[in-house]
């Protein structure tokens, strides 16, 4: 079974992390696939992105402890590259580096029974990311949430903007899945160029968000055909034939 479900809903794709024995906790192998996927998405002709948790308890835990990911992969406008819309549906727990997914995503749906928590004071290690917060919703709402480390509801959530909806325990695919159907006629040109406006001028990127993104570029050159090749020349001690690749 993966631990990342994907799969097609109209012209909607629906990611849903799949470990609902483990709350959804995010590991390596759930990261890498939705950066992956992702990718996927955004070549294809599909039109909107819903992102949720399998089972009842949780949206996702966050980071699994165990298994820890390189978390950025999975962070809408960080490793999740795409202008189309990006929605979370989120019920029950939504926890550490998953707060911080579904606050970078362009829309959410919680449901009353969601509880949003990032405990990263009480443990004593931070990535720094959930920075972007206090550029997301008011001030001090975030840093209640990241000082204090207090839970806060799905119905809280909306009145203070980290949620655009709130529904009953249950409902929050539909609900999103709702919105996704509204955007799904709409011209996707002016969508992606909205969304591109936000977030590369109008958001302040943070610093973990800025190391994530640089991150992200690097990891394009590491892993290329190219580097491959580069090495292959030098060790057979001929002129390297790169592709861009």
């Amino acid at each position: 079974m993966s631990a990342l479900d994907v799969r097609l809903d109209g012209r909607t794709t629906i990611f849903t992390i799949n470990r609902p024995e483990k709350m959804n906790a995010i590991n390596a192998e759930v990261a890498n696939e939705m950066q992956r996927r992702f990718a996927e998405f955004d070549g294809s002709d599909q039109r909107v992105a819903i992102i949720t948790g399998a089972g009842e308890k949780a949206f996702s835990s966050g980071a699994d402890v165990s298994d820890i990911p390189e978390l950025w992969r999975c962070i809408p406008t960080i490793g999740i590259v795409t202008e189309k819309p990006v929605i979370c549906a989120v019920h029950g727990w939504c926890v550490g580096g998953a707060l911080v997914m579904a606050a970078m995503a362009d829309l959410c749906v919680v449901t009353e029974n969601t509880r949003f928590s990032y405990p990263e004071g009480k443990v004593g290690l931070t990535g720094g990311m959930i920075a972007t917060l206090a550029g997301r919703i008011p001030h001090k709402m975030a840093m209640e949430i990241m000082l204090l480390g207090r839970t806060v509801s799905g119905r809280r959530a909306c009145e203070i903007g980290l949620a655009n909806e709130v529904v009953e325990d249950g409902r929050h695919l539909e609900a999103a899945l709702a919105m996704a159907r509204e955007m799904e006629d709409m011209a996707p040109l002016v969508l992606k160029t909205l969304k591109r406006f936000v977030v590369e001028h109008t958001l302040i990127q943070t610093p973990s968000e800025k190391l994530a993104r640089a991150q992200r570029d690097l990891a394009v050159v590491r892993t290329s055909a190219d580097l491959k090749e580069g090495v292959a020349a030098f060790r057979e001690k001929r002129k390297p034939v790169f592709n861009g690749r």
